[in-house]
């Protein structure tokens, strides 16, 4: 057969050179010995690995997919009506599925284990998202799926009860549960925080650092592209940038509502000034998490964070007790950290201070550390999976 050929090929075995005999036993050996090895590796792999389809039915889930796992879809396409793709990670086969014509029951359920992304932030989501969930109970009953995660898009001010009934602790059937704000039931044994990363949504691209985006010195100190609502702290912010003639070292374009839909060229000049800019300024809203944080971190500009809670029911969980921004402080993130924009003209007269060079190896640290941070989360992410869902050697 085509094995036998194959090893023999590998001694360079020929009928008409020496001890025929002796160099056929020997590569019958390396075949045999080769036969058990792919035998032995198989079976290891039939014992651990895991096949995993996700479900994208929410934005974050092109986070998940395209920015932490860094894997692709085809059709390249964002406005395609069906998206998929693949990768393999340690012994965990992943595929991905997105779009619209993604729906309960009209596509082929392959891989006993599911991660379900859902967008949880509104009522009208969650009608959508409970959909969505009931579709994957249907199958956990009739056994065509064993387990299922879940990674939520949660509600800003972390009001996520609708979804407890549905967690196995809670006599429902969701294993896993990742979800971001920071959550106050975080246990880090079956709920975990999950980050909220760059606005997908309006497609924020992944960003490969190139030479000049670490090298090239930037044209502003700081940048704000966002929203002032009325009496909030992004009006103090403003007035401190207008009172110390900051706004001339800085990209500032306020407005003063919120659109949901970029036009091409707001985006593009939004790109630009992160990429313009040596900080990025975050005050908070909603919630003080935001995409800017992450968006910044993409084009090497440090993020400025007001550092206070929001109102509503999240902050510190049982395990975490550094609310807000847990996942980001625990994971060291090297941004500043301030709890009101009156202290942002010394951090600008600091900035002014500062060398190109210094500039530079603080870019290249800020780029270094957002990629540790997303392989990080890959890396937990998986783990998490595969110590729920494989079954345990223990016994």
């Amino acid at each position: 057969g085509f094995l036998d050929h194959v090893a023999l090929g590998n001694g360079e075995w020929n009928p008409w050179e020496g001890d025929e005999k002796n160099e056929l036993v020997a590569s019958q050996q390396r075949y045999e010995a080769n036969l058990k090895m792919i035998k032995t590796a198989r079976s290891h792999l039939e014992q651990t690995s895991l096949r995993v389809q996700i479900w994208g039915k929410a934005a974050i889930g092109l986070y998940l997919w395209q920015h932490i796992f860094g894997g692709h879809l085809e059709p390249a396409d964002v406005t395609a009506q069906w998206r998929e793709g693949s990768q393999k990670a340690g012994e965990t086969c992943f595929s991905f599925i997105t779009g619209p014509s993604v729906v309960p029951g009209y596509f082929s359920v392959e891989p006993e284990n599911v991660v379900l992304v859902l967008n949880g932030r509104e009522k009208a989501k969650i009608t959508y998202a409970t959909q969505w969930l009931h579709y994957a109970q249907s199958l956990i009953q009739t056994q065509k799926i064993q387990h299922v995660a879940v990674v939520l898009l949660g509600n800003e001010q972390c009001n996520n009860e609708w979804i407890q009934p549905y967690l196995k602790r809670n006599g429902g059937f969701v294993n896993l549960l990742f979800v971001t704000y920071d959550y106050a039931l975080v246990n880090e044994e079956d709920i975990f925080q999950w980050p909220l990363g760059v606005s997908t949504y309006r497609n924020f691209p992944v960003v490969e650092p190139s030479w000049s985006m670490l090298h090239d010195p930037r044209s502003y100190l700081c940048n704000f592209l966002g929203t002032v609502y009325k009496n909030s702290s992004r009006e103090t912010l403003m007035e401190v940038l207008k009172q110390d003639g900051l706004e001339e070292l800085c990209w500032i374009a306020a407005r003063e509502q919120w659109q949901p839909q970029e036009t091409n060229e707001s985006f593009k000049s939004y790109q630009d000034a992160l990429l313009q800019s040596d900080l990025t300024l975050c005050p908070v809203g909603i919630n003080t998490e935001c995409y800017r944080i992450y968006e910044a971190c993409s084009y090497g500009s440090l993020p400025v964070i007001e550092d206070v809670m929001t109102l509503g029911d999240c902050g510190n969980s049982s395990v975490y007790h550094s609310a807000p921004l847990q996942l980001l402080k625990t994971m060291g993130a090297p941004f500043i950290f301030i709890k009101n924009w009156k202290e942002l003209p010394a951090v600008l007269e600091k900035e002014k201070k500062k060398s190109l060079e210094e500039k530079i190896q603080r870019r290249k640290k800020l780029v270094e550390w957002y990629r540790n941070f997303k392989a990080w989360i890959r890396h937990k992410f998986i783990n998490t999976l595969e110590n729920s869902f494989l079954p345990s050697n223990k016994g």
